[in-house]
């Protein structure tokens, strides 16, 4: 077969393939682990936009789902009270939460580091003794990983 004939031919076959749009593709509920260390505020809240659209496309489904978000490093102080310039991002942190979802656990090792202790957080945030312990206990219990 000479060479434009069998682009002709790739390039019908292609055409006529049957496409599924965006808005039809669905996604099965699963559990999600995020690993989270950024120190920026900006670089965190755009992370929640994806968590909180990630709940949405799994119909906040809190048999089936479960996205936990292990924070660690340099993204603790964004997430300390006495944060002022981070109220804003803990509101809507907290909010995400509301659902049962959505859960955030800190690294007390790593807070500790800082100078921070339990009293120093939120109620909706779950200290747990390290990240990276945490992060691969999940995993062992079938929890996608997510940077």
């Amino acid at each position: 077969m000479n060479r434009p004939i069998f682009s002709l031919v790739i390039f019908i076959l292609t055409c006529s393939w049957p496409l599924q749009s965006s808005a039809e593709k669905t996604y099965a509920p699963a559990k999600v682990v995020y690993d989270i260390t950024t120190s920026n505020a900006r670089e965190l809240n755009l992370l929640l936009d994806r968590v909180s659209l990630l709940q949405k496309i799994y119909n906040n489904d809190t048999f089936d789902a479960e996205i936990i978000l292990v924070i660690h490093e340099g993204a603790i102080p964004l997430l300390v009270k006495n944060n002022q310039q981070t109220i804003t991002l803990q509101q809507r942190a907290n909010s995400l939460t509301l659902g049962e979802m959505i859960q955030f656990r800190v690294c007390h090792a790593s807070a500790k580091m800082q100078g921070y202790s339990a009293k120093d957080f939120h109620s909706f945030i779950t200290l747990v003794p390290m990240a990276d312990a945490e992060i691969i206990q999940l995993q062992h219990q079938g929890y996608a990983y997510l940077h």
